[in-house]
């Protein structure tokens, strides 16, 4: 039957070399809203490559006569902290992720790198690992082993969560 096709783009729509690689705004990520690229600004949230990223530039290019608008996005993964780059016609519906930031009292660090960690209304949770970023999983340990009584910023954006920070806690 004809549904063959339509398999094949499904498991993976990336296979066209087209030149725009963007994430369009149906890759069906519940935590995310729809954004339209043109309208997307720096300092804001865009999802690309599939990460949560946070825009640090971005620029608009005129393509010919006839062409549509492009923009060009430069995003840092709020997570790892590393660089994606995407270009989209303006007209593009891309994804911007819904990211919420909480903060919590370090309370533990366990032997195999999870935190023990206390909301402001008691809640406990010890389902956090310890950061990827070294320097921050780093700094924690020290704090932690220094006795200094510590907030960490935790980030939630498409489904995964890590500690993106952390500040003295005040008295």
């Amino acid at each position: 039957g004809a549904s063959g096709a339509s398999l094949q783009t499904a498991i993976n729509p990336k296979m066209s070399d087209a030149e725009d690689d963007y994430d369009a705004a149906d890759s069906g990520a519940a935590d995310c809203t729809p954004i339209e690229a043109g309208s997307a600004r720096k300092g804001g949230f865009i999802v690309i490559k599939g990460r949560p990223c946070k825009i640090v530039d971005m620029s608009k290019a005129k393509v010919g006569k006839h062409g549509a608008a492009k923009c060009a996005f430069t995003g840092v993964d709020i997570f790892t902290g590393k660089k994606l780059e995407s270009i989209c016609p303006a007209s593009a519906g891309l994804s911007q992720p819904i990211v919420e930031r909480s903060e919590f009292q370090l309370c533990d660090i366990t032997d195999d790198g999870f935190l023990s960690l206390m909301a402001s209304g008691g809640n406990m949770r010890d389902d956090i690992r310890l950061p990827d970023d070294p320097e921050i999983a780093k700094k924690l340990q020290a704090r932690f082993d220094g006795d200094v009584d510590t907030m960490v910023t935790l980030l939630k954006a498409m489904g995964q969560e890590q500690v993106i920070d952390m500040k003295d806690m005040a008295n």
